[in-house]
């Protein structure tokens, strides 16, 4: 081969290789800043696991009051008039009394034909009801709200259920998260000390299920025919419960 081709071709040859270093050098650095390397989480040699629960019991500061008004009537449009009616004194009382209108939601509507029967061919052939849910602050003055609601033409009182302003549940529930912490201490404690080992620290912690539960009163009817004595309520705790899951450290005692 000719020596002058020879030469041509080495260099072109050197040329080449450089361009492949210099590529794969740039490729080299952006995937460095683009993916930094990171520390690895540090592997126990020894742990233990607990799941835990914990709960936090309070007063309520707050309630909610389901009533109804119900009307039945030969037709559809009927039921649905009386309804309104009712919907407009019961809400105007209810706000005269100092309650927002932000706080008396409509929970249930419904209005459907029922159907004769051979003991009672004179049936209604359509009833309805309207439920609402008329929150308060004040626990105390729930029999108030109550007779107000009945007075204004609420034909029944279904439930009433005690619970928790937003504040004041994160508050029960960071006890109860204190709670359950304990009760994983405990119990890793116990775990440690029938394994032959020493608890060294919490290592990885998170919270599983919670809940809220609020102090109930079952379903009652209710009538304005009561001489006008007023309704005396009593409430009952309310309680907030959550599980952890918390890994701990350990080594041989």
């Amino acid at each position: 081969m000719d020596r002058r081709l020879m030469t041509a071709v080495g260099v072109a040859l050197l040329v080449a290789l450089a361009g492949c270093s210099g590529v794969t050098g740039t490729t080299g650095d952006i995937g460095a800043d683009a993916n930094p390397v990171s520390a690895e989480e540090p592997t126990l040699e020894r742990s233990i696991e607990v799941t835990a629960s914990g709960e936090a019991t309070t007063e309520p500061d707050r309630a909610t009051i389901r009533v109804a008004v119900t009307a039945t009537g030969d037709t559809s449009a009927a039921v649905r008039d009386d309804l309104a009616d009712a919907d407009g004194a019961l809400r105007a009382a209810l706000t005269d009394w100092g309650i927002d209108e932000d706080d008396i939601r409509t929970d249930v509507y419904d209005v459907r034909e029922t159907y004769e029967t051979r003991e009672n061919p004179d049936r209604a052939k359509y009833q309805g009801i309207h439920r609402y849910a008329v929150t308060i602050d004040d626990v105390d003055a729930v029999g108030d709200v109550i007779d107000v609601a009945v007075d204004a033409g609420a034909d029944e009182v279904q439930r009433i259920e005690f619970g928790l302003s937003e504040e004041r549940e994160r508050e029960v529930r960071a006890a109860a998260i204190e709670n359950a912490m304990a009760n994983a201490d405990a119990d890793a404690a116990v775990l440690a000390n029938a394994s032959g080992l020493e608890v060294t620290g919490a290592y990885r912690v998170s919270t599983a299920d919670s809940g809220v539960t609020p102090y109930r009163i079952a379903e009652t009817a209710m009538s304005g025919d009561d001489g006008g004595a007023s309704t005396g309520i009593e409430t009952g705790d309310v309680t907030v419960r959550i599980t952890v899951n918390v890994l701990y450290g350990a080594a041989q005692a």
